[in-house]
């Protein structure tokens, strides 16, 4: 039987100030009911398993037992709720037979103006005379570094992504092409513990190699050493964390947890797949948003063009603040490779690289900063082992694979609709109406063939971007378009102009 009557208010004042009191000294009575306690524990992590446990049972604490009721707490209601309702008579099962005197049990939330654990095992270790008269806060912000913080969610599942102390503001170098990311990644990290955001979501998008990794961590690296309950992930760690939840049968605690912190930074958002795990980054992208909190999003593309995300979550990400990363200009090519050349010397101190081999490098490597980095090991290993200081004739031999041909320009099918209306003297928003006129359907046709042989997009992707029209309609209008251009010479010259316009 569980009992939920309690003694006269001033009774149970005076009852609890003696328990307190004695279970602060270290008897033989204290000591038993700890290990008696651990048996419990023990039998509970035996009968439901790892994961079962650790979601639910890693911050139940017995407080006192008093007249064979044995009275536990949690620091949250939702824990309480979800013990109460699905473990409450286990839990008494296995308190009965470690505690020979308890035949009952009460479940509370902890309050915040006195200690919490009256049976725990750091409590039996640091005994003192008087309450500490500053109580603990009731939850530890998470660690960034993707270690279990002190709230109720799968160890497992809601283990973050770790991150690179390296990869801080004070490694970041900034140049014409990050600027505005990185002063918005510094706002962000600057803000205070309950101070409303000024943008959120901030979605930063970048090719690879050009920084947005490093930005996202420093930000969390700032958050985290101010106190914030910072949380980075990974898009594959998402994915990985909501699985092993709906397995270990934790999603609810899951949710909550991923409710529950200050800082979220997602990155890689291309890789987020499936439609319930879109449903739930959604869910909590919107939870968080509402409620004040700052989101941090990366990708390698804009919003609109994370094909495989839903409407709502590209909507969603696209009304906060978006920022490109561009490409790595020279003058800032030439400052990561000074920067990962000095890292090198602190590791091999005769190693050395001539400003006109990095000033060829910087100029040579136009990629991205993997690139970069990765000449400089080759450098490194080149002078190792021929023992000697680059010319740039043997910086050539060394990075000769990194060298890539320019790649031509990804066009999107915003700047072909936006171009070909300026054209063709019409507006965007009648590309993509329905309406029939020649001056309309001609450019739009136009439109839509430029977008099948310029982009990877397929029919019914363009279609969409086209106003909803469905792929039938996308194929007629490219065959169209060239039949015509077949047969009129000056269209085909229109076309060509536009393309070269386009790849610019």
């Amino acid at each position: 039987m569980i009992h939920s009557s309690i003694p006269a208010r001033a009774e149970a004042v005076a009852t609890f100030e003696m328990k307190n009191r004695a279970m602060l000294q270290p008897t033989d009575e204290f000591s038993n009911r700890l290990q008696a306690w651990k048996k419990c524990t023990m039998r509970l992590r035996a009968e439901l398993g790892e994961d079962v446990y650790s979601s639910w049972f890693g911050r139940l604490e017995l407080d006192e037992i008093i007249d064979g009721e044995a009275r536990l707490s949690v620091p949250t209601k939702f824990l309480k709720s979800w013990i109460d309702n699905h473990y409450i008579d286990r839990i008494l099962a296995a308190m009965k037979a470690e505690f020979a005197d308890v035949d009952g049990l009460t479940l509370s939330v902890r309050s915040t103006t006195r200690p919490a654990g009256g049976f725990s095992e750091a409590r039996a270790k640091s005994v003192a005379p008087e309450p500490s008269p500053t109580p603990p806060p009731e939850r530890e912000p998470p660690r960034a570094s993707g270690k279990r913080g002190d709230y109720a969610a799968n160890e497992e599942a809601m283990a973050g992504s770790p991150l690179d102390r390296r990869l801080t503001f004070a490694t970041f170098l900034v140049g014409k092409s990050n600027q505005l990311a990185y002063s918005a990644a510094q706002k962000i990290a600057e803000q205070r513990p309950g101070q409303p955001p000024a943008f959120s979501p901030l979605y930063i998008h970048a090719s690879v190699g050009l920084g947005k990794t490093h930005l996202l961590q420093a930000v969390a690296h700032a958050a985290t050493q101010q106190g914030r309950r910072a949380f980075y992930l990974t898009a594959e760690r998402f994915m990985y964390g909501f699985v092993a939840a709906l397995r270990a049968q934790t999603a609810i605690a899951f949710k909550e947890a991923l409710r529950s912190i200050d800082l979220l930074i997602f990155d890689d958002a291309q890789f987020l797949q499936g439609r319930s795990i879109q449903h739930e980054f959604c869910h909590a992208l919107n939870a968080l948003v509402d409620a004040g909190r700052q989101v941090v999003v990366a990708a390698d593309r804009p919003p609109n063009e994370l094909e495989s995300l839903e409407e709502r979550v590209r909507s969603r990400l696209a009304g906060g603040l978006c920022v490109e990363m561009g490409a790595l200009d020279e003058a800032l090519r030439l400052k990561i490779l000074e920067a990962r050349v000095a890292a090198a010397q602190a590791l091999q101190p005769g190693f050395e690289v001539a400003s006109p081999v990095l000033a060829y490098v910087a100029k040579t490597i136009n990629s991205n900063g993997r690139d970069l980095e990765g000449a400089v090991n080759r450098l490194l290993a080149h002078s190792s082992i021929a023992g000697q200081r680059h010319t740039i004739e043997s910086a050539e031999i060394a990075i000769r694979d990194l060298v890539r041909t320019r790649e031509p320009k990804r066009v999107k099918i915003e700047d072909i609709q936006k171009l070909v209306a300026n054209r063709f003297s019409v507006t965007r928003a009648d590309i993509l109406s329905a309406r029939r006129t020649a001056t309309v359907v001609k450019p739009r046709q136009i439109a839509i063939y430029l977008s099948k042989v310029l982009t990877p997009r397929s029919l019914p992707e363009i279609g969409r971007r086209f106003g909803g029209r469905d792929h039938t309609t996308v194929l007629h209008a490219v065959r169209k378009i060239e039949g015509l251009a077949k047969t009129d010479s000056s269209l085909n010259e229109e076309l060509e102009l536009l393309k070269r316009m386009l790849l610019e």
